[in-house]
């Protein structure tokens, strides 16, 4: 009888055992994720039926400082005992957080483990971003929205169909990433930093939300890095080139000359609150208006050549009303969701740089002029003629005057070269 229990009853209960395993966690580093100092990030690591989930803890440590047996760093770690005290609890709660889950559920797996040691599912860093992409069309931003669905559809062709939660997009992870950008999808410089300067928007803005732990922040380590483009500009020849330029009255052309004359004279106001101002945007000698960009209010006073252009328009317009448009690219009659109005502004400023680059090579001018290009001739000129630079800063609403300094940088180089006049 006895041996007939042994036979049936303890296969029983070892079958039953395995069933209900109890989750293993331990402190473990991950090799995989070295960084050049040959130091590697510390992970908790949770096993449970066979399937493994990672939770970084924030710290990396060089093998030679990290006991494995004891799982805690040794004395040459700067701070040992509070890291080896903090990383003490951090298991000694996670094997809590264990031992209540399997106590009190029937199915209990390493993800759930881990999701209830992180307070909550690891927040998805796709989901996250789509809500901000949904948030962006519905307050109007569709210049930072398209930017998004492009971010977002980069990302999603190099994760393929999985997805990616905050505490995978880690320093390591980036790398690789800005590796992909650049040698796969071969972005430059710029164009890598403005995809990444969306991942940093988006962590902010989860720690603000207290959606995810500062520590979790790759952002904090990995430094975004930029390169100078050289800000084109034209001399006053060439504006006096281009602004007596012939062309046929009423074309296209004629009225996106005009438009990039006005902007040089007006501010460098951009092409985008040039295509909205109404009349009643203008008073007699000032423009009045809100910019777009920075939804700052600006008050201009309009130098002569500016206001010529007005009264050209003005002339075009015998009966105009103070809400009909100044220029003729937007419909008067036309009720612009901001959807539509973006999409206007994004056709129009194409179709005007297009011009422009004719414009430029009919006015025998060797430069690679867009409408942008206004904006860098005002505020070279201003410069020029002794404006002071916080003056300039504000009327091309500089978010920062260290913006408006790249401008005195071209200026100083100007009178250096003027100086070299004495070494021939």
């Amino acid at each position: 009888m006895l041996i007939l229990l042994y036979h049936f009853v303890v296969p029983l209960l070892i079958g039953t055992l395995k069933l209900h395993v109890m989750a293993s966690i331990t402190l473990i580093l991950k090799d995989n994720k070295t960084n050049e100092q040959g130091e590697k990030p510390i992970y908790l690591r949770i096993i449970k039926n066979r399937k493994t989930k990672f939770i970084s803890l924030g710290y990396k440590v060089h093998p030679d400082l990290w006991d494995a047996g004891k799982q805690r760093v040794k004395k040459g770690y700067p701070n040992s005992t509070r890291i080896n005290a903090f990383l003490a609890k951090k298991v000694a709660d996670a094997e809590g957080i264990a031992v209540t889950m399997e106590t009190t559920k029937k199915y209990v797996s390493s993800r759930k483990i881990k999701e209830e040691i992180l307070g909550g599912a690891s927040e998805s860093i796709i989901k996250y971003m789509e809500r901000y992409r949904d948030d962006l069309k519905a307050k109007g931003k569709m210049g930072t929205h398209d930017k998004v669905v492009a971010v977002l559809a980069k990302l999603n062709e190099y994760l393929g169909k999985g997805d990616l939660t905050f505490d995978e997009m880690d320093v390591q992870f980036l790398r690789r990433y800005e590796k992909h950008l650049r040698e796969v999808k071969h972005n430059g410089v710029n164009t890598i930093h403005s995809n990444l300067k969306i991942f940093r928007k988006v962590f902010n803005d989860a720690v603000r939300e207290e959606l995810i732990e500062p520590v979790l922040n790759p952002f904090l380590k990995y430094r975004l890095s930029t390169e100078k483009g050289k800000k084109e500009y034209l001399t006053d020849d060439e504006i006096k080139a281009i602004d007596e330029l012939k062309l046929t009255e009423g074309s296209i052309m004629f009225h996106h000359r005009n438009i990039y004359i006005f902007a040089i004279y007006a501010g460098g106001i951009r092409i985008s609150d040039i295509l909205q101002l109404r009349w009643k945007n203008f008073d007699g000698t000032h423009l009045n208006l809100t910019t777009q960009k920075t939804k700052e209010l600006l008050r201009i006073k309009l130098p002569t050549r500016a206001l010529q252009i007005l009264e050209l328009y003005a002339a075009y317009q015998p009966e105009k009303t103070e809400t009909d448009f100044i220029f003729p690219f937007l419909k008067n009659d036309m009720e612009y969701t901001p959807e539509l109005l973006f999409k206007a502004i994004s056709s129009n400023t194409a179709y005007a740089n297009k011009n422009l680059k004719e414009i430029a090579k009919k006015a025998s001018v060797q430069k690679n002029v867009s409408f942008h290009t206004s904006r860098h001739t005002f505020a070279t000129r201003a410069l020029r003629k002794g404006m002071r630079i916080e003056y300039v800063s504000k009327l091309m609403s500089h978010a920062s005057i260290r913006t408006t300094q790249v401008y005195t940088k071209i200026v100083n180089e100007e009178l250096d070269s003027a100086m070299d006049i004495f070494n021939e």
